[in-house]
Formats: C-alpha cells, structure tokens, sequence
C-alpha cells in the first residue's frame, strides 16, 4: 500500500477539482495525525469526544489544524462537541439541530452543519428522509447562529456499484433543491465514485492512513 505520503499523494492526484479530502483520524495516532499535517493536510474528522480531546491537547501547536465531527451526535454531546469541532457532519433530526442551535448561541459560536439524509433503507444509519427534509427545511435553515454547508449521506453497505451511484447523484439533486453547496458522501471505499457524482467532501480513514 505504500507510505502514508505515497497514498496521500495518491489520492490528491485522483481527486477532481473542488472536492475537500476529510482525513478520518478516528483510531489514529496524534503522531500519525502529525505527519499528515506535516504533509499538508488540515481537515481531520473524530467521532468520539473523548479520543478527540486527548489529540487536540497533544496536537495544540498545530494552529491552524481543522477539526471536523463524523460521529453520530448525542444529544448530551453537543456542548462539548461545540467547543471542540467547526463542523458536524451528522445533524440527523430536528431536535438535534435545535439543540445545537441553542447552545451554539449561548457559546457565541456558529457551527458549520451537514444534513444527514437516509435515501434507502438501512437500520444501522440514522438521517432523514428527504420528505422529511423537505418538509422541516423551512424551519431548519431558520434556525440561528448555524450555517447550514450542506448534506451527508452514508450507503447501506453491499450496495451494487450502480446503486451507489445512483444514491450518490440523487443526494446531489436533494442539496440542491435545499440550495445548500456542500455534499459529504464518499469514504474509504467508494470515495471515487462519490467525487465522480458530485461530492464536496469525502472522508477517507483506512484508504488513507492504511488497514492495522
């Protein structure tokens, strides 16, 4: 598989124009974060609060260092997770953007927020709907001291190549029609695809910093 600056380069030399790599570092090493600084990279995503504090302390000389949620939000995490993170990947209800929309304020903060749609049936994801989304949109994008960037899907795993594409470019049709720029799908194994769909931003763990 190579070094990780043979795969990171790899993969910045496949990525189309205009597509943010999220390197997953959820697992990893502050060294190994480190060295991928070092490379260029400035966007990590955690999703889990305590794992990501004890890097943040460990990493602290890194100013400019990007720190971006993909875990699933709990609503007894959101506070602690607004002090520590820029952007939330995963806001999969109503309540949930609410809460975050309040102690967003009471922390004089204004968190970037990707919409968790589910376009298929999957019991292991959360997301809404996209009559869901239509629907509570209004009130959404109403909400203060959030900046809605854009919406987040992640297939049902074994989905057929064809499939995954299709679901892809559908949740592009669905930012759209919310008039929202930022797509987050793609991940390990399927990030080409989703970058070849139309993806802003792919989250990329094991493809990057490589299988234990």
């Amino acid at each position: 598989m190579g070094s990780l600056a043979q795969r990171y380069e790899a993969i910045l030399q496949e990525l189309p124009p205009g597509v943010k790599l999220l390197a997953v570092s959820k697992g990893r090493s502050s060294a190994e974060i480190r060295a991928l600084y070092g490379l260029g990279q400035r966007s990590f995503g955690e999703s889990r609060v305590q794992e990501a504090a004890l890097k943040q302390q460990e990493l602290a000389d890194l100013a400019d260092i990007d720190w971006q949620f993909i875990g699933r939000l709990q609503a007894n995490k959101v506070r602690p997770v607004l002090k520590a993170f820029s952007t939330i990947h995963a806001v999969d209800s109503f309540n949930l953007a609410a809460r975050v929309s309040r102690i967003a304020g009471e922390l004089a903060l204004c968190p970037q927020l990707y919409l968790q749609l589910k376009l298929r049936p999957d019991a292991n994801k959360a997301g809404l709907s996209w009559a869901e989304a239509q629907s509570l949109w209004p009130q959404l994008q109403n909400l203060p001291h959030v900046h809605w960037q854009g919406v987040m899907v992640i297939p049902p795993r074994e989905l057929a190549e064809q499939d995954l594409g299709a679901l892809f470019a559908e949740a592009v049709g669905h930012a759209d029609a919310l008039g929202l720029a930022g797509r987050s799908m793609g991940m390990s194994g399927d990030w080409p695809l989703a970058a070849q769909q139309g993806s802003t931003v792919v989250r990329v763990g094991s493809a990057l910093f490589g299988s234990d």
